[in-house]
């Protein structure tokens, strides 16, 4: 499983390491606790319908990118920072990722999960 961007008909590989938070359990826990992450790591959140979901940095000692979508259409992305950080957006699906990889994204490019 891998996460993609499209752009102009082509796809480029963000995250080849990608974790499904599936549980409520993982939901919640998301990345806190952790050290680190690797550079090609994503976690990703799925829900049942596109509403507005809110992501939180307590106990993330390092700073992401997260992107929210719609289906696979980026309705925000933004960097947070750790500890303090904290975002909002529409989204079926967020994805966390190492901070700087979700640079040259932009909202209403094509992001997907391909397994």
């Amino acid at each position: 499983m891998y996460v993609e961007h499209r752009q102009d008909g082509t796809g480029r590989t963000i995250a080849s390491d990608v974790e499904v938070a599936d549980t409520f359990l993982t939901k919640s826990r998301g990345l806190m606790f952790r050290r680190r992450i690797p550079d090609d790591y994503a976690l990703v959140f799925e829900f049942d319908e596109v509403d507005k979901r809110n992501l939180h940095m307590v106990f993330v000692p390092f700073d992401i990118d997260a992107l929210w979508l719609a289906g696979e259409e980026v309705t925000k992305k933004k960097r947070l920072s750790g500890w303090t950080g904290i975002g909002f957006g529409l989204a079926d699906r967020i994805i966390e990722l190492p901070a700087g990889a979700a640079d040259g994204i932009e909202r209403g490019d094509t992001v997907r999960l391909v397994e």
